[in-house]
């Protein structure tokens, strides 16, 4: 097929690659480069910069509702364009230009977790299950028909970095199977179920320790590793990184021994932990030579 790709992070360059490898990308869409790094100097986007390294032209217009840049895309004459993680919202022209349409990697099992941060959401919410769905995009959000959706189990332990990983490879598979099979059926979503997955609010990642263990160790491991839940110790914002459920009880914030701390209900282990400009470390070697108060805030 002659496909478009729009993406931009490195979720989606698993994609990219797979499509690459089979069909005939003409044209790569992402973001523009963003200054970035001490010098601040503009970088390319992590699609951007594998699309460069493929071989494949980039465009990168701050928006698509100019008639002009409409009309390149449509000029380009796809049979199809995939979107993974994009980050601009596609007039209806554009969504209508490729032959078969543009097609989305949504990185849950739709109609759950319609919106922008559903990895980070069905984490924190304690979602036995998750997956990518390719859906034909229209003009709502995330509302479009299903083509094909596959699923994961959320382990005990994971993090939404962990999940990110397996899920970027799955779509990845997961569109090479439908672009081969394409034109499929779509099926519209259920209107029962339908969440929606809010942006993450910095706000959210300050660890209440007042709340039960199960929503503490959600958080932490939802926001892990952006944008990290922290908490104060000893007067140092300290990000925590992964955790687990831990047996004992006491005053929320108390420490119970090693990095288990207290909860409202119940008790959490941190795992994983990063002081104000160090790296993260297991929690073992951070407690080498710095003793936690006796309870945290």
């Amino acid at each position: 097929m002659r496909a478009i790709f729009m993406g931009t992070p490195e979720f989606s360059v698993p994609a990219l690659r797979a499509m690459a490898a089979r069909h005939d990308v003409v044209a790569v869409y992402s973001q523009p480069p963003r200054a970035a790094g001490r010098g601040q100097k503009p970088r390319p986007s992590a699609v951007h910069a594998a699309a460069d390294e493929l071989g494949i032209a980039v465009r990168t217009p701050l928006r698509l509702r100019d008639p002009g840049d409409q009309a390149d895309f449509a000029a380009l004459q796809a049979d199809v364009a995939v979107v993974v993680a994009y980050g601009l919202i596609l007039p209806e022209p554009v969504l209508n230009a490729p032959r078969l349409g543009c097609l989305n990697i949504h990185a849950s099992l739709l109609p759950r977790w319609r919106g922008a941060a559903p990895i980070h959401r069905a984490v924190m919410a304690g979602d036995a299950e998750t997956g990518v769905a390719i859906m034909q995009m229209e003009a709502g959000l995330d509302t479009g028909p299903v083509l094909a959706k596959a699923r994961t189990a959320i382990g005990p332990e994971e993090t939404t970095a962990d999940l990110h990983d397996r899920l970027s490879a799955m779509g990845a598979d997961l569109i090479v199977e439908v672009l081969a099979r394409m034109p499929l059926p779509a099926v519209a979503q259920a209107e029962d179920g339908v969440t929606y997955a809010a942006k993450i609010d910095k706000a959210e990642a300050r660890v209440d320790w007042s709340r039960p263990a199960v929503e503490v160790d959600r958080l932490i491991r939802g926001l892990s590793p952006f944008p990290g839940a922290w908490c104060e110790i000893a007067g140092e914002r300290v990000k925590l990184l992964r955790s687990r459920m831990a047996d004992g009880q006491g005053q929320p914030g108390q420490v119970l021994g090693d990095f288990a701390i207290a909860c409202g209900q119940g008790a959490v282990e941190v795992l994983e932990a990063q002081r104000p400009g160090k790296r993260p470390m297991a929690a073992a070697e951070l407690l080498r030579g710095w003793a936690l108060p006796v309870r945290l805030r």
